[in-house]
């Protein structure tokens, strides 16, 4: 059987490191055999990848599938997180999905748009990347980003 980084490998995924936060806190914690990242945001290179608010139609704001592809790089960073705590290698399954979708009036895709770390977590993981998952619209994430994930994922005993 492969391994997380071997899968990460094979569909071409490089994690970067942890990014630092942007407050007082911590990327992820362990507590037991639980692993909990902090929310994580589309950060490339240590700069936020896209800006605003996710909406359908209207100019200037981040179309569904540019906040679908954000939230797959939260999930990245998220990953980064726990690789960097634990080891990607420990984790026995991921538990659950929290995403936040910084949303403009009347925008309801918040599902979709969390596809983007849903999805990314199949393809690594398969079964054991099947998860429970919230999807919840907000008026403003930190720094202007447009999407927000945190994961829980359950690791194997030290």
């Amino acid at each position: 059987m492969s391994t997380w980084t071997q899968r990460l490998d094979e569909l071409g995924i490089v994690l970067p490191t942890a990014p630092s936060p942007v407050a007082n806190y911590v990327p992820a914690v362990r507590s037991g055999n639980m692993v909990y990242t902090s929310g994580q945001l589309p950060f490339v290179d240590g700069e936020l990848s896209i800006h605003g608010k996710v909406c359908t139609g209207a100019e200037g704001v981040v179309k569904p599938d540019e906040a679908t592809a954000a939230a797959r790089q939260c999930t990245i960073n998220a990953l980064a997180a726990i690789n960097g705590l634990v080891g990607l290698d420990s984790i026995v399954r991921v538990v659950k999905v929290t995403g936040f979708v910084a949303s403009a009036p009347g925008f309801t895709g918040q599902p979709g748009v969390l596809n983007g770390a849903s999805d990314l977590l199949g393809e690594i993981f398969g079964e054991a990347g099947v998860h429970a998952r919230s999807a919840v619209g907000v008026a403003e994430l930190p720094l202007g980003a447009p999407v927000e994930v945190e994961l829980v994922v359950e690791v194997a005993d030290r």
